[in-house]
Order: structure tokens, then sequence, then C-alpha cells
């Protein structure tokens, strides 16, 4: 399994997996333009897509949906509140699926596993997505509201963890925001602080970690290099894999899963 966060923040946010002649496009939260743009910058033909999975109805995961399944032919994941609620994206032309967090989703040799949030939209997952041949497991968690018992759950015996870490507290207070914004991000149905996504690094960590994304950063109440420096200090020696901050404005380099794994191998000795 390979896999690509093509960008993340608060203006748009969409992940690509790639599993043997699969691609699976969670959320797109950006323009079909942009959304071109950013798969031409990783070699990928937006023809080339499977399927396109949404997790919720805010904008920075929805604004493209519509025109890339239309554009490409993609059926389109949705819940079913949730497309209720993104109605005026979509024409009817489009091949929408129904999902639930009550059910599996397999897409060709993936299963999507979707789990509840407590965040603020109408109808919020966050998913697990596993490669059914390997074993390997990803999962995508970019806004929590908070780590409630059932996301710990979900969220463990990942091999790479996309998971956000939108905010320092002190900056939150800074910021230009309003209050009532400030109160909104900070609050329990909001997003993760650097200190809370520390702590379910911390809890989430197993010798199979092998690369954790921190996610939805906030322009104006988070920094890059604080968001790492918090995580890292959680995640301590004892682990061994990558650590890395997604962008907004450019995709990050494709992840590997099984040569990660295979990386953090013991060397083997032999006798002949």
């Amino acid at each position: 399994m390979k896999v690509t966060v093509l960008g993340s923040g608060s203006r748009g946010n969409a992940v690509l997996i790639e599993s043997d002649g699969v691609r699976l496009l969670v959320d797109a939260g950006f323009s079909g333009r942009d959304l071109e743009r950013r798969l031409a910058a990783v070699e990928v033909d937006p023809s080339s897509l499977t399927a396109l999975l949404v997790t919720h109805d805010h904008s920075d995961h929805t604004r493209g949906m519509g025109v890339a399944a239309r554009r490409w032919g993609l059926p389109l994941y949705l819940t079913d509140k949730t497309r209720t609620v993104c109605r005026d994206l979509l024409d009817g032309s489009e091949e929408v699926r129904a999902y639930s967090s009550a059910t599996e989703v397999e897409i060709g040799g993936l299963v999507v596993t979707p789990f509840l949030t407590v965040h603020d939209a109408v109808d919020p997952v966050a998913v697990t997505v596993t490669e059914r041949a390997t074993g390997e497991k990803l999962g995508i968690a970019t806004d929590l509201g908070r780590a409630t018992a059932p996301v710990r759950h979900a969220l463990q015996g990942c091999d790479i963890l996309v998971l956000e870490s939108n905010h320092d507290e002190i900056l939150l207070r800074e910021s230009p925001y309003p209050w009532s914004v400030k109160a909104r991000i900070g609050g329990s149905h909001g997003h993760l602080s650097n200190r809370a996504a520390a702590e379910l690094v911390r809890e989430l960590h197993h010798d199979g970690l092998c690369a954790v994304i921190l996610a939805h950063l906030s322009e104006q109440a988070n920094d890059p290099a604080l968001a790492h420096d918090v995580v890292a200090e959680a995640l301590g020696r004892r682990y061994r894999g990558t650590l890395q901050v997604a962008t907004q404005e450019h995709p990050l380099e494709p992840i590997d899963v099984s040569a990660k794994r295979t990386a953090r191998l013991p060397v083997q000795t032999t006798l002949f």
C-alpha cells in the first residue's frame, strides 16, 4: 500500500491510497483543477482513480467532490446525512454509494472501516484503510474533536497514522480569530491541539508503527516545527519510524508502507 497526503489544512484536505491497481481518494477538499494539479505532482492521472470517499460535510473536505466524481467518473461514497447537507455540490448525475459508520466498505483489495467522531459536522467519521493482502493499516483522523474511547480503539495497530495536530493552545489564544472561533476550535467538538495529538500518538505507539503524519495544522494558531517537536517528544527514542508534517500547499512524498515496514525489521544474520 502507498499513501500520499495531497494536502492538509483548514483550506483543503485529500489523501490518496494506492494498492494493487486501486487508487482511492479520501476527501476532496480542493477544487477540481487543484486536485488535478496535486495528482499530477505525484504523477497520478486522475482518470486512473478508482473511487472517492468523503468523511464529512465541511468544505475543506468536500469542495471538489462533485466535480471529481463527474469529471473522472468516480463512485462517490457518502453517508446519507452528508449527502443531504452537500446536495448543492451534486447535480444528480454522480454515482453515489451510501455508507455508514456501522459497516465496512470494500474497494478492490482495500477495506475501509469508518468510525464516528465528535467533530461538529452533521455526520462526521474518520477511517482506517486496511490492505487485505498484507494487513497493512492506515488511519486517517483529521477532524476528531477529542480522542474518544471508540476513536482510540479504532486507531490501534496502524502502520501509518495521519492525525490532526491542529493548534498550539497558546498560539490559539493569541491568534486573530474571534473568540467564538477560538472556542469552537479548542472545544471538545473542534480539533486536537498539539498536546492532545501527542498524548494520543503516545497511546497508539506500537512496534509496528512506521510513519506518523501530522495534518490539518492551523495556519493562524500553529507552527509546523512546534507541532513536530511536541509529538516527537511524546514518541521519544522508542519510536523508530518517521514523523512528518503535512502542508497545505503541496503534496508530501508518497509513503510505501511495505518498504517502511521492511526497513523496521531487524537485520537477520545467517551462517551460510
